[in-house]
C-alpha cells in the first residue's frame, strides 16, 4: 500500500515510521522534513499528505508534529481526510473502525518506538465497521 508520511521534524519516531512501513511491505511517500524538496512546517507537511490521499497518489497517509495535534488539524482541514490523534494500539484500531479514519497523526514527543509498532499493528488491524449507524456517521461528516 502507499502510504504518505508526514513529519515537520527528523526527531523522535519520524525516521522509524518510514523505517517500519518499509518493513511491513508498504511504499512511504515522504514529506516535509522527510523530503529535502518540501516546506518541513507541519500545516505544509500534513496538508500535502492528506491531499496525496484525497488525489488517490496514497491509500492511507501517517502525519506526525511534536504533539500530533497541529498534524491532525491541518490534515483534517483537507475534505475527504479523517484525521485521528492516536497514542495507543486501541485507539488506532477504534479509529480505523468507527471513524473509518484514513490517516494516522501521532506525536513526535509521546510515540516510543515500542509504541509506534503497536500502534501501526491497531492501525493496521482495523476495518471499517458495517454497523449501519457507524456507517452514518462516517456520511454525516460529509454533511458537516
Amino acid at each position: 500500500m502507499r502510504i504518505a508520511v508526514a513529519a515537520d521534524e527528523r526527531v523522535g519516531v519520524a525516521e522509524a515510521i518510514v523505517e517500519e512501513l518499509r518493513n511491513r511491505g508498504h511504499e512511504p511517500l515522504p514529506h516535509g522534513a522527510l523530503n529535502e524538496e518540501e516546506r518541513d512546517d507541519w500545516a505544509w507537511a500534513s496538508e500535502a499528505a492528506a491531499r496525496d490521499v484525497v488525489e488517490g497518489r496514497a491509500e492511507q497517509a501517517i502525519v506526525a508534529c511534536w504533539t500530533g495535534t497541529g498534524a491532525s488539524i491541518a490534515a483534517n482541514k483537507v475534505t475527504g481526510v479523517r484525521a485521528a490523534l492516536c497514542v495507543d494500539a486501541e485507539t488506532a484500531r477504534g479509529a480505523r473502525r468507527w471513524n473509518d479514519a484514513n490517516v494516522l497523526a501521532l506525536s513526535l514527543r509521546l510515540t516510543s518506538a515500542p509504541q509506534l509498532t503497536e500502534i501501526l499493528d491497531g492501525w493496521f488491524a482495523g476495518n471499517a465497521s458495517d454497523d449501519e449507524s457507524d456507517q452514518a456517521n462516517i456520511r454525516h461528516l460529509d454533511e458537516i
